[in-house]
């Protein structure tokens, strides 16, 4: 098993189901999702919206490949409705990126981990941070923390709903599931 980050982001419809749609889907078919951090809501990164992001990471442990992984997102976003463009910075009903995978660097054509531009965007550190502020960057050497402390993303990021609020609403559906 491999510890991964990854990042969610959605700006379009019923944004907080989405997220919790992709956590799900990952749960279920690239590993196991071990821990989320709040729900974020941010300012688009790159581009002009009207309608703000909510973002959230999680935790997956996995046993696929990155290209399996990566693979297995588009797939997940593919079947929640995202259609990829040629814009780079777009409105999207979800977004998932693959922050880092385990302690490795990885370079191939349409993979890069770490995410090459995660320390750059508060969206993505302010999350991480809340679940692995000691956590270190395999290139730059600085904790989650200290990437946190520097970055120059002016965007703002505000807690929209808690961890722990995440995890009763969870534990509450698997409780009437049953």
């Amino acid at each position: 098993m491999v510890i991964t980050y990854i990042s969610t982001g959605s700006n379009v419809g019923d944004r907080f189901a989405a997220l919790s749609q992709a956590r799900e889907s990952l749960n279920s078919k690239a590993g196991i999702v071990t821990m989320h951090s709040s729900v974020y809501e941010t300012e688009p990164w790159g581009f002009n919206s009207e309608t703000s992001f909510l973002n959230q990471v999680l935790v997956l442990q996995t046993t696929l490949s990155p290209t399996r992984l990566m693979s297995t997102i588009f797939d997940i976003e593919r079947e929640m409705g995202r259609r990829r463009s040629n814009i780079r910075y777009e409105s999207r009903v979800i977004d998932i990126d693959i922050l880092l995978y385990g302690r490795r660097q990885i370079d191939f054509h349409h993979l890069h981990i770490p995410h090459p531009r995660m320390h750059q965007r508060k969206f993505v550190l302010v999350p991480l941070a809340e679940i692995a502020p000691d956590l270190v960057h395999p290139v730059l050497k600085l904790n989650i923390s200290e990437i946190l402390q520097n970055v120059g993303d002016s965007n703002s990021v505000s807690l929209w709903k808690s961890a722990a609020d995440i995890s009763l609403e969870i534990s509450g559906r698997l409780k009437t599931d049953n």
